[in-house]
């Protein structure tokens, strides 16, 4: 993100400093860091702000959620497939074989254009910091993406069509996690992918396996022993095999983070997913809270106390509505609707229309309207361009993020927005 030299205070939110604890407290922030936070009590009725104070009464503020694995450039696909399958290749081949012409179509809108809507679709509920898994496009290195892309890490697609593995591994930084489907699938195929990675001798610390569905007792304690990590996404797993992940089992297995895969085969977005975690696959909404923000920065090796709040760490902040529940309690009914704040390295992403009339004019500038679902959400990012480049291929009114549609905003909201000195 870009970087600027600015001082501001959040005062009046209660702020969570884990799944079970949230304080009253005030947040300073020079540049793209916090530099201190102040305990306070209750604050009761109007703050008297001056002009870098942001007053955030009523709300509670989170840490930046981590998605651990997105496709973004695949932002705009709808759901695709015929399930249940046996594994993720027979999956691929049948979607390129029953939905080539759709495919086709999506495809054809700007690779550029559709990661920037992979990254508002992140930026909407509430996601930070997110890691790609594809190559590492321009795009992505922009300091004007809407969300924090991971830089420093390696991949491969998977065993069976992830090419020349070992190459892929040699070619990731020293210390950096690297990143693999595997066992994505409830046949042998799936069952035997993690064998063949130790074949290959790419078992460490530093992998890092995505899916894992097939993996079974053996497998949880190769993990365990060679100290790798695995993310897990449920809501694709379940699509497309009509099966969960064995929570009780892979927890065993140190660090386990959450992604939302991509809106090819997942429910929605990153906090769809959460909620789909919390409800269907077992898992407590404080694991929740951590597989989104500790447990991701430990296994994507970021340093800078992202998913947590603490001074001297990174500004990436997220705020909703409080509704005097800890914050893991509020996390298990969010949604996209609830996020009315971002700020990602100190600076304001994403504002909603209650949260930008309290923002100091000055850094509201650059903030353009998206409607989605008919919700309107104020982001910094060129909204207007990337609707229009989408719809010039997908057609007026088609443009999906998901199962959310996105529509033009009225220009008496924005001429509006304008009058009050934006």
């Amino acid at each position: 993100m870009v970087q600027r030299t600015q001082h501001l205070t959040i005062r009046g939110a209660r702020c969570s400093f884990g799944p079970e604890d949230a304080k009253h407290a005030s947040v300073e922030i020079t540049g793209d860091r916090i530099t201190q936070i102040h305990s306070l009590p209750p604050v009761h009725g109007a703050i008297v702000a001056d002009s870098s104070d942001i007053d955030l009464s009523g709300f509670l503020l989170l840490p930046g959620l981590i998605n651990a694995h997105d496709h973004l450039h695949f932002a705009l696909f709808p759901r695709m497939g015929n399930p249940p399958y046996l594994n993720y290749v027979e999956w691929g081949n049948d979607i390129h074989r029953g939905f080539s012409e759709l495919i086709a179509r999506h495809r054809s809108v700007p690779k550029d254009v559709r990661l920037w809507w992979g990254g508002i679709r992140n930026l909407l509920c509430g996601v930070t910091t997110v890691c790609h898994h594809d190559p590492c496009w321009p795009t992505l290195q922009s300091p004007d993406f809407p969300v924090r892309v991971v830089q420093d890490y390696g991949w491969g697609h998977s065993p069976a069509l992830g090419g020349d593995l070992r190459k892929a591994r040699s070619a990731t930084p020293d210390g950096c996690a690297f990143i693999v489907h595997a066992c994505e699938g409830i046949d042998e195929l799936a069952r035997e992918e993690l064998h063949k990675l130790e074949q290959l001798g790419l078992l460490d610390g530093n992998t890092v396996v995505v899916h894992g569905l097939a993996i079974d007792h053996e497998g949880v304690l190769l993990m365990r022993q060679r100290g790798a990590s695995l993310i897990v996404c449920p809501s694709s797993n379940h699509f497309l095999f009509r099966t969960l992940p064995d929570i009780p089992l892979l927890r065993k297995i140190e660090k386990i983070a959450l992604g939302s895969d991509s809106p090819l085969t997942a429910e929605g977005d990153f906090l769809d997913e959460l909620r789909f975690a919390m409800q269907y696959a077992g898992i407590s909404p404080s694991t929740a809270y951590h597989m989104a923000t500790t447990i991701p920065a430990a296994i994507l090796r970021l340093r800078n106390a992202e998913g947590s709040i603490e001074e001297a760490g990174r500004c990436d902040l997220i705020a909703v509505r409080d509704t005097g529940q800890g914050p893991a309690g509020r996390l298990e009914t969010l949604s996209a609707n609830d996020i009315e704040f971002v700020m990602i390295g100190g600076r304001i992403q994403l504002a909603s229309e209650g949260t930008l009339r309290r923002l100091p004019p000055s850094i509201r500038q650059g903030l353009e309207p998206l409607a989605i679902d008919g919700m309107i959400r104020w982001l910094r990012a060129p909204v207007t361009i990337l609707l229009q480049k989408a719809e010039e291929v997908l057609g007026e009114g088609q443009v999906r993020l998901g199962n959310r549609s996105i529509i033009r905003v009225p220009r008496d909201i924005e001429a509006a927005h304008a009058c009050c000195g934006a």
